[in-house]
C-alpha cells in the first residue's frame, strides 16, 4: 500500500508508507481463496451427510449451499484480513494506552471541574517524575514496548523467514534487572542456530550491549525462543547483605590483624647461628672452609699357626 504526492514547486515526489509489504498481499490473497475452497467443499458435504438422514437430498443439498458459502466466507475473510491482526497485535500496546488516555481524558473532564480534573491529573503525572522507582519501572516497561518493535525490524530487514515475508509471532515480553525478556514464536525458515549467529545484529538493532536466545524455558518445541537483551551489567554492583542480621548478638567473628609474611629473603631478618653450632661446623670443616683428610690406616694381618701342607 503506498501513497504518492506532488511537491509543490519541486517537480513529483513519491512517498511511500508500507503499511503490508506486497509479497504478503499476494500471499494473504491466495491463502485466502485456497481456504475458501477448501472450508466450503469439506463444510458443505458434512452439511449435506448429516441432513440426507433428516431429508429428501435435494433439500439437504439446498440447506448445506448456503452453511457451506458462509462458513468458508467466514475463513475467507479471517485469512484475508490476518496480515492486518498481525499489525494490530504489533501496536495493541501503544493503541490501548492512547484510547484508554484519550477517553479516559475526556470522560474526566466532562465529569468532573477543571479544578477537580487537574488535582487528578497533577498526581498521576508528577508521581511517575519526582518518585525514581516508579520512573524506573515505567522506564523500563516502555523499553519492553520498543524492542518488541526493533525485533520485528530485525526480522524484516536481515533476518528473512521464508519467500512470502511471514515474520516471526513477537508474543510478549517484560523487564529483568539486566534488560528485556521478550518471547517469540517462529514461522517455517527460521531456527535457533541460525538466530544464534546473528547475536551481534541483534543487539546492534536493539541498541543494546548483548542479545541471547535460547529455547523457552522447559518447552521442547524449537519454534518458541525467549531473547534475553541486555542493556546494563548487574553482577559487579555494590549489593548490601543480609546475612550478618541473622548472626546472633555477640557471636559475630572479630577480624585479627593478619600476620606479616616475608615474600622475599632478606638477610638481616635471619636470626644468627647459635656459637656452639658455629664452632663445631667449622671444626669439621676447617680454616679454609674445606673437609680435613683423615689417615688412614693399614689393613690388619691375620696370623696362623695351621700349615696346610702338613
Amino acid at each position: 500500500m503506498s501513497k504518492s504526492s506532488r511537491g509543490f514547486g519541486f517537480g513529483r515526489r513519491s512517498g511511500t508508507v508500507t503499511v503490508i509489504e506486497q509479497k504478503v498481499h499476494r500471499s494473504s490473497e491466495r491463502n485466502a481463496r485456497f481456504a475458501f475452497i477448501i472450508t466450503a467443499v469439506v463444510v458443505g458435504l458434512l452439511a449435506l451427510t448429516v441432513a440426507s438422514d433428516h431429508m429428501h437430498p435435494i433439500l439437504a443439498g439446498l440447506l448445506a449451499a448456503p452453511i457451506a458459502a458462509v462458513t468458508g466466507g467466514f475463513v475467507w475473510v479471517l485469512v484475508r484480513i490476518w496480515p492486518v491482526l498481525r499489525i494490530l497485535w504489533w501496536w495493541s500496546l501503544e493503541i490501548t494506552t492512547s484510547l484508554g488516555l484519550v477517553y479516559g481524558w475526556v470522560a474526566l473532564a466532562n465529569a468532573t471541574p477543571a479544578a477537580v480534573t487537574l488535582a487528578i491529573l497533577v498526581p498521576l503525572v508528577g508521581v511517575p517524575a519526582l518518585v525514581p522507582a516508579v520512573r524506573r519501572r515505567i522506564v523500563a516497561l516502555s523499553w519492553c514496548v520498543i524492542v518488541r518493535h526493533r525485533l520485528r525490524v530485525c526480522f524484516s530487514q536481515f533476518i528473512i523467514a521464508n519467500r512470502t515475508g511471514s515474520l516471526p509471532l513477537i508474543l510478549w515480553s517484560r523487564p529483568t534487572p539486566a534488560g528485556e525478556r521478550v518471547w517469540v514464536y517462529l514461522r517455517p525458515g527460521l531456527s535457533l542456530s541460525r538466530l544464534q549467529t546473528r547475536l551481534d545484529e541483534i543487539a546492534v538493532t536493539c541498541h543494546a550491549t548483548s542479545a541471547l536466545v535460547e529455547l523457552a524455558g522447559s518447552s521442547k518445541r524449537a519454534a518458541f525462543l525467549r531473547f534475553d537483551i541486555k542493556r546494563r551489567e548487574v553482577l559487579n554492583a555494590n549489593v548490601q547483605s543480609t546475612l550478618p542480621d541473622l548472626l546472633p548478638d555477640g557471636d559475630i567473628p572479630v577480624q585479627t590483624a593478619s600476620l606479616a609474611v616475608s615474600t622475599a629473603l632478606d638477610l638481616p631478618d635471619v636470626p644468627a647461628e647459635p656459637a656452639p653450632l658455629a664452632t663445631a661446623a667449622k671444626s669439621a670443616t676447617g680454616l679454609n672452609g674445606k673437609k680435613p683428610a683423615t689417615a688412614k690406616t693399614a689393613p690388619a694381618t691375620v696370623t696362623s699357626d695351621f700349615d696346610p701342607w702338613d
